[in-house]
């Protein structure tokens, strides 16, 4: 790309603020009179057309003004992502929240899609953390009826899995906690490749949970990512683009189809480090639905222990001063919070 002069960089800075404000194509005229910038608008014009010739913008109607291309935005997201902030007050309060949320990972990952979605006015999108390599924390069994018994399996790191099983006869709930409690005192900060190698119960109910237990933790450590929670659709529905364009619209069937959504997620950040931010600004991620779109996704929790993604998607015209500052913080927040709950454990 040709270096662009001062004057070129503020301009194009300008229309692009003007637009994700407006969502209507920026003039000249526009540009001199709500920004008291003091050039002519034959110069600024001037300006315009070598930024389209460049690539960083372009005009939709002949007599419009110009909005930004896919390349437009990159440079403008290139030009603040280390500058924007969240203010203090908003950090602040972001972090009473979590602070106030009981230790719980599901109440965690609720909380933080609906921050998400209201401090960036888009869709959020949050995994809950995953086990890197699952170990066994505590499993609670509960009677229900007859034979059928709830197995609540917790991994180090707060991931959970509930299973109903059927058992060969009923059990009394005594007897299922006292096995529990048993196999809990045995079996904690074990990794499965650990319990594989235990040598058989002799008690054929410790048995089979055990056998079950491993093989939900084979099952979890094959899955790309936890359970993914959203919120904030209606905020972008109300945006023109999602309103008018059955294209755009079919971008929001991804949440639709979480294996899709999980799919999507896994391979947008597998080599992203815990606290690295990406930004993906049309089909950059190689999603053709997602032409029409922005992401900004950032992985958080301990490395090696657990990690979970968290993000927002909107128009391409979504306001990136407030979603990459969010994301950014947010993900510190949760991190510190797995960091401490794995340490408790």
């Amino acid at each position: 790309m040709i270096e662009l002069s001062e004057r070129q960089k503020t301009l194009l800075l300008l229309i692009i603020r003007d637009y994700i404000d407006t969502a209507q194509p920026v003039g000249s005229k526009r540009l001199v009179e709500h920004y008291h910038l003091d050039l002519s608008s034959a110069t600024i014009r001037n300006e315009m057309s070598a930024l389209t010739e460049m690539g960083y913008l372009r005009q939709p109607h002949t007599s419009a003004g110009r909005v930004p291309t896919e390349e437009g935005y990159r440079y403008f997201v290139g030009q603040m992502m280390n500058r924007a902030e969240l203010p203090e007050s908003i950090q602040r309060t972001i972090s009473h929240q979590f602070h106030q949320a009981r230790s719980d990972v599901d109440q965690w990952m609720h909380l933080a899609a609906s921050v998400l979605a209201h401090q960036s006015q888009g869709v959020s999108m949050v995994t809950a953390p995953h086990s890197e390599k699952a170990r066994f924390q505590h499993v609670e069994l509960i009677s229900t009826q007859g034979r059928q018994v709830l197995m609540v399996l917790v991994l180090v790191g707060g991931e959970v899995s509930q299973q109903l099983l059927t058992l060969a006869e009923p059990v009394s709930q005594e007897r299922l906690s006292q096995t529990a409690a048993h196999l809990n005192r045995l079996l904690s900060g074990h990794t499965v490749d650990e319990l594989a190698a235990l040598p058989s119960r002799s008690d054929a109910l410790e048995q089979d949970i055990l056998t079950l237990v491993i093989q939900e933790m084979r099952r979890r450590a094959k899955s790309v990512s936890g359970e993914i929670y959203t919120d904030g659709l209606t905020n972008v529905l109300s945006e023109p683009e999602f309103a008018e364009s059955d294209e755009a619209r079919r971008a929001l069937k991804l949440f639709e189809e979480r294996s899709t959504l999980q799919d999507l997620l896994a391979r947008s950040t597998t080599n992203s480090a815990v606290g690295g931010l990406q930004v993906l600004i049309g089909a950059e991620g190689g999603w053709e639905e997602l032409r029409q779109c922005s992401m900004v996704l950032a992985r958080y929790g301990v490395p090696g222990m657990a990690t979970g993604t968290l993000g927002v998607l909107g128009p391409m015209r979504m306001s990136y001063a407030k979603a990459i500052p969010t994301v950014r913080y947010v993900a510190g927040v949760l991190s510190e919070l797995v960091n401490d709950r794995i340490a408790g454990e």
